[in-house]
Order: structure tokens, then sequence, then C-alpha cells
């Protein structure tokens, strides 16, 4: 691909070398799924509790499931994140993906998170990653002064790809990068790693059809997030100093998560 500014395709082909996934057979499978009303509530809790969990929510499947398709009642500490993160998924399955409906979706990701002020809007502070079990610093994002102009760059390669004729083997690489770019960013105050998430799953919705939503890529994140964290960690500490040509491991996450013993 030419022309993009942040998205890098050089890695393409060992990325294809590398699959162990079929993805147009996985595919197939997934297109095979029932999609109503009905089943997109249920999928879209199951992502949405596996993105809440990788932060450190609380809340279960079952609790969740009996909430949104019960309509069961809890505590609104418990429910609250969770709900606003379903908002946001619902707002995507509705819209065409691009930086606008994207800062809509961080304002209802973060609802119940940050201040009014700061939702939907790229930060201006400099921003560190902490290590999910240790609590030490493992990562320092892009700095504020130039967050937007990077934040700008990866939108206007999503626009491109958005537009590009690309075989289903290319989009999830594309998609898996998108979102390990973005999360490198890491452009908000908080909300990033759920943000992250739905970008990329709503990019591969956008080029592939709404069964991308069934695909239950969180889910497969959150039972392998140690390895979440640490392929992301592979690339380096520093945003100016990314090692790009280690981002196989992560980029291979997300067709691995349609091999239905994962899900």
């Amino acid at each position: 691909m030419k022309n993009l500014k942040i998205v890098q395709s050089k890695y393409i082909v060992d990325y294809k070398n590398e699959l162990s996934v079929n993805i147009p057979l996985a595919l197939e499978k997934v297109n095979e799924a029932e999609l109503s009303p009905k089943s997109f509530t249920f999928y879209t809790s199951v992502s949405v509790v596996a993105s809440s969990k990788i932060e450190g929510e609380a809340v279960e499947i079952d609790s969740y499931m009996k909430h949104k398709m019960l309509n069961v009642q809890y505590i609104p500490e418990y429910i609250e994140k969770p709900n606003d993160l379903f908002e946001a998924y619902t707002y995507a399955q509705e819209h065409k993906l691009c930086e606008k409906t994207f800062l809509e979706t961080h304002k209802l990701i973060t609802a119940h998170l940050i201040v009014s002020s700061a939702r939907g809007r790229v930060r201006q502070n400099e921003m560190v990653v902490l290590q999910h079990e240790t609590g030490r610093i493992q990562y320092e994002a892009a700095q504020s002064k130039v967050v937007s102009i990077e934040f700008e760059k990866l939108f206007a390669d999503i626009a491109i790809l958005l537009k590009a004729e690309l075989n289903e083997t290319e989009i999830f690489y594309y998609a898996a990068f998108i979102h390990l770019v973005f999360v490198n960013i890491h452009p908000f105050e908080d909300g990033n790693g759920r943000a992250a998430r739905l970008l990329e799953k709503w990019f591969l919705s956008q080029k592939i059809g709404k069964q991308a939503w069934s695909i239950a890529s969180e889910k497969y994140y959150y039972q392998h997030v140690d390895n979440y964290y640490r392929n992301l960690a592979r690339l380096g500490m520093f945003y100016n100093e990314l090692e790009y040509e280690k981002c196989l491991p992560f980029l291979l996450m997300l067709p691995n998560s349609m091999i239905s013993k994962n899900k």
C-alpha cells in the first residue's frame, strides 16, 4: 500500500508466511453464524465484558448476559462502565468509521471514566502505560507535542485502507496493525485499550461486513491477556524508538481468535 503515513505494509509477506489460520476458510464459518438482534446483543455483550475485564473491571459474562438479555438489575458501579462500552459498540455498528465517529465512541466509552472535558478529545498531557501486573512503567506513549499529529496520520491511513481493494488476509493484517499503532500512540487520557479493540473490530466490519461483530477477538485477548500485553511490549518502551519488525506475534493474535476452540 502506497501513501500510508504510519500503518506499515512491509511486514505483510512475513505475516502471510507465519499465519497458522486460513483466514478465508475461518471467515466462511463466521459467516454461517445467525445474526439477529438477539445474537448481536449476545456477541456484543461477550466483546464488552472481555474488553472490560482486560482493563480490570469485575463484571462477569453470566451476570452481564442476565442484565442485557433478561433485564436483571445490578448496582450501578458493577455495570455502568460495561454499559458505556456496549453503547459505543452499538453506535459503531450503526455508523461508518471515520475520525469524527470514532471520537464519538470515545465519549460513550468514558462516560463514567474521565471528566467530560477529556472525552472524545486527544490528550494534551504526557502519558505512560503501566505494566498490568506489577504497576511499573512499561511504556512511554507519543509525546504531547506530536500525539494529535500521529492520531491524524492514523485516521488518514484508515481512510485510505477503507477505500482500498484488500483481500481477506490483508484486511486482518491491517486491522491488527491499526490496533497496534493506536495503542502505541495512546491518544486519550484513558479508555485507550477499550477504544483500540473496538477500532479493530469496527475496521473489520467496514471491510468484511456485519459478521465481523461476531468474531470473539476481545474474548481471545482476555483469555491470552499475558501474551497480549507481552506482544505489545515487544516493540519497545519509547514511542520514538518502537521496533515494528517485532510486530508479528501481536498481529497474529487476531486471526487466531477465529479458531473455534478459542470461542
